[in-house]
C-alpha cells in the first residue's frame, strides 16, 4: 500500500481539532462548556447587556438553544437578566462579575496553553507559521 501524505488542509483540520481539544478541556476545569464560553466571549465583545433575540442571531442559533445556555450561566452567576427597560416585556442579558473574572481566567489559562501547544517550534519557525497562517485567513485581494 502507497502511503499518501496528509494534504496541508489536513493537517489544518488536524491542528485545529488539537487546538479545540485542548480549549474544550481548559473550559471544562472552570466549569463551562465550549458553547458557554463562546456565550461569555460573545456578551463581552457586544460589551452591553443585549437582547435575547439579539444574542441568539450573534451566536447564529435558536433562540431557544440561546435561552438553555443563558439559563446555565445564570445558574452558574456568570450572566443575569434584567428588565429592558426600553419593553418591560422583553429581558436583556450580560455579564456579571463572576463571569468578567472566568473570562479572563480562561484567557489567561488559553494562552498558556496555546505557547506550550506551539514551544515545540522554534522562534522563527513560529513567525513563518504565523505569517504563513496570516496570509490564508486574509481576504484574497
Amino acid at each position: 500500500m502507497v502511503d499518501i501524505p496528509p494534504s496541508v488542509a489536513e493537517l489544518l483540520q488536524e491542528v485545529a481539532w488539537a487546538v479545540r481539544r485542548a480549549a474544550k478541556d481548559t473550559y471544562a476545569s472552570l466549569g463551562v462548556t465550549m458553547a458557554q464560553m463562546r456565550t461569555l466571549r460573545t456578551l463581552d465583545r457586544i460589551g452591553e447587556p443585549v437582547r435575547m433575540g439579539d444574542l441568539a442571531d450573534r451566536l447564529h442559533i435558536v433562540p431557544r438553544s440561546a435561552t438553555s445556555v443563558v439559563d446555565d450561566l445564570e445558574a452558574a452567576g456568570l450572566v443575569a437578566r434584567h428588565v429592558d427597560p426600553a419593553d418591560r416585556r422583553a429581558s436583556l442579558v450580560g455579564l456579571t462579575d463572576a463571569g468578567r473574572r472566568l473570562l479572563d481566567d480562561a484567557r489567561q489559562l488559553r494562552a498558556a496553553a496555546n505557547e506550550q501547544f506551539v514551544a515545540r517550534l522554534s522562534v522563527k519557525d513560529q513567525a513563518d507559521l504565523r505569517r504563513l497562517l496570516t496570509q490564508l485567513t486574509d481576504p484574497p485581494s
